[in-house]
């Protein structure tokens, strides 16, 4: 069969493969131990309540359950999330809230409504990779602050906005992805200040922060200032990524047509049968005790991570022990490429994601994000070991 010479929109020629999902396709080598994918440990999904579930709904409600549903989600799982998110700070009303095929949804939800080609973005680097790709397909120009041990800094942000009048701020504030780092209370309320003085939206990814270790939840952006924040949410971290349930919350009186009517071209609606099963987890209260049980075991590799790294890692190798989340980041000697290096950690069974990936506008080259959750303590502990040697035989 010849090849047609195909016209392509400039979206899709621009666009390029994620690095982590290429990754994990290396990763597939037998006995490699890999911290590249920001995966959820499989042996903790709550399959058996799931199951259960599952089988209650369709043997008392089959017909709504397997049914087209509303753009903005099932209602019972909107009003069932209000009360939750209330639990933790979060005050907001069902109408509020649409319902997304997982939070990479949102982000490209985002990127419909507030990005036109050569858009400016602001956001930390480095920044989650999902919403570099996201955000991509529509071209815009990203304008980065650094981060330090508390998250992106606030020095230059009022002169960025001004001078370049951003569309949107970009944060995952609470135990980032990639770094772990939490942007503590009085950062954020700089850059909220600047945001609402400028009329710049803030979002707020917030896919970690019910995984916290340590302390209490930070409070949310949204709560301090309700009438500029959007926020996304997902249950892929707490329950399980395959059932793609997440959703944004939208300031009252802002912009929710326009996310619901950009989602109908989308899809029509999100998974409905999934919506069903967990509306009936937060009916029945047994989400808190899962995420108990998840938050105490994350909580152990985390702590065997750390502990291997200050044990096996040179002494000029630095890493990020964060409170909560799925991920660290480790800083090597400027002499070191990751990316580079990674060929030859596969070679030696053991995988991370270089840095760079996580700089749009270029940069963090002797930098890699680790994942903890997914692999057992003594794979980590493995792992580490083996990645330790790595180090020191390129330095």
């Amino acid at each position: 069969m010849s090849n047609k010479n195909w016209i392509y929109s400039k979206r899709s020629v621009r666009m390029k493969s994620s690095v982590i999902r290429e990754l994990l396709k290396v990763t597939k080598k037998p006995g490699v131990i890999s911290f590249g994918g920001g995966l959820p440990a499989p042996e903790l999904f709550p399959a058996k309540e799931i199951s259960e579930i599952a089988t209650k709904i369709l043997k008392e409600n089959p017909g709504n359950a397997l049914q087209y549903g509303t753009t903005e989600g099932y209602p019972p799982l909107r009003e069932g999330l209000a009360k939750r998110m209330k639990t933790i700070g979060v005050d907001c009303d069902p109408d509020q809230i649409l319902i997304t095929g997982g939070s990479q949804q949102g982000l490209d939800i985002i990127g419909r409504v507030f990005l036109d080609v050569g858009s400016p973005i602001i956001t930390s680097r480095p920044t989650y990779l999902g919403a570099i790709q996201a955000f991509n397909a529509y071209n815009p120009e990203y304008l980065t602050l650094p981060s330090d041990e508390n998250g992106m800094v606030v020095d230059g942000l009022e002169e960025m906005v001004k001078k370049n009048s951003p569309r949107i701020i970009y944060l995952v504030p609470t135990y980032q992805n990639p770094d772990g780092r939490t942007i503590p209370e009085d950062r954020r309320k700089e850059i909220l200040r600047i945001a609402e003085e400028y009329n710049v939206p803030v979002i707020e990814d917030d896919p970690y922060s019910e995984l916290c270790f340590e302390g209490s939840i930070p409070e949310h952006m949204i709560s301090m200032a309700p009438e500029n924040v959007i926020l996304l949410g997902t249950f892929s971290k707490l329950l399980a990524p395959g059932l793609r349930i997440a959703w944004a919350i939208t300031p009252k009186g802002y912009c929710y047509d326009r996310f619901v009517k950009m989602k109908q071209g989308m899809d029509l609606h999100t998974n409905t049968f999934g919506q069903h099963i967990i509306a009936e987890f937060l009916k029945t209260g047994v989400l808190d005790s899962h995420l108990k049980k998840i938050k105490e075991e994350y909580a152990r590799r985390r702590n065997t991570m750390v502990e291997c790294m200050h044990k096996y890692f040179p002494e000029d190798v630095t890493f990020t022990e964060p409170t909560g989340g799925l991920f660290l980041w480790v800083t090597l000697p400027e002499k070191i490429n990751t990316t580079e290096l990674l060929p030859t950690a596969v070679e030696k069974l053991v995988a991370y994601v270089p840095g760079s990936a996580f700089y749009p506008g270029g940069g963090g080259h002797n930098t890699m994000r680790l994942n903890y959750s997914f692999s057992s303590s003594e794979k980590i502990e493995e792992g580490i070991k083996r990645l330790g040697k790595l180090f020191k035989e390129a330095l």
